[in-house]
């Protein structure tokens, strides 16, 4: 049996985002696919009510995706609540965009710069910045990124983000920031 080229792109991308097999009516039920032999065989039943189903294929994220102001990679700093280095459920989906990233780019190396407000002794600061860049690491490599891909700082009260001596500052200044190196930078 000759096998057909796939240079059709409806073709193609048919075949690689659909998962699943159709049903008998010859309609695509969400969820459903039409199967690669099903294509090359020609059969393309099902293929226009499949093209106005949304259809999510992976995309890897290119390296200037950290310097794209549009992409989520482009914030880097999580933050955090007074005294805690508990991960906020609102910083979630970042950090999750900066594991996926990470993980595409097995190369790429990021510093996990840990910072606290001027409240509190410098020792306990510089202990609070280090527990705050250990919860990020900890989470990054639970979602797959390299240990080897990462390194932690604190830095403590040292580096405010924000000088002022009010709440808005001092939250500003709770934070974990993600500073990418250049592959082969420590």
């Amino acid at each position: 049996m000759k096998t057909r080229n796939l240079a059709n792109p409806l073709m193609a991308i048919v075949a690689c985002a659909l998962i699943a097999g159709c049903s008998n009516t010859g309609e695509v039920q969400e969820g459903a696919a039409v199967d690669d032999a099903t294509v090359m065989a020609g059969d393309t039943t099902g293929v226009q009510a499949a093209q106005t189903q949304p259809v999510a294929i992976p995309v890897q994220n290119p390296p200037d995706a950290l310097n794209d102001p549009s992409s989520i990679l482009s914030n880097r700093v999580i933050y955090f609540t007074y005294d805690s280095a508990d991960i906020r459920a609102e910083d979630q989906a970042l950090l999750e965009a900066h594991a996926n990233y990470l993980a595409q780019n097995p190369g790429q190396r990021v510093l996990l710069e840990g910072h606290a407000d001027e409240r509190g002794s410098r020792e306990y600061n510089i202990a609070l910045g280090e527990r705050r860049a250990i919860a990020v690491s900890r989470l990054m490599q639970l979602l797959g990124v390299s240990d080897g891909q990462m390194r932690s700082v604190s830095y403590g009260e040292e580096r405010p983000a924000e000088s002022g001596h009010d709440d808005g500052s001092w939250a500003l200044n709770r934070r974990v920031e993600l500073v990418y190196r250049r592959p082969g930078q420590s």
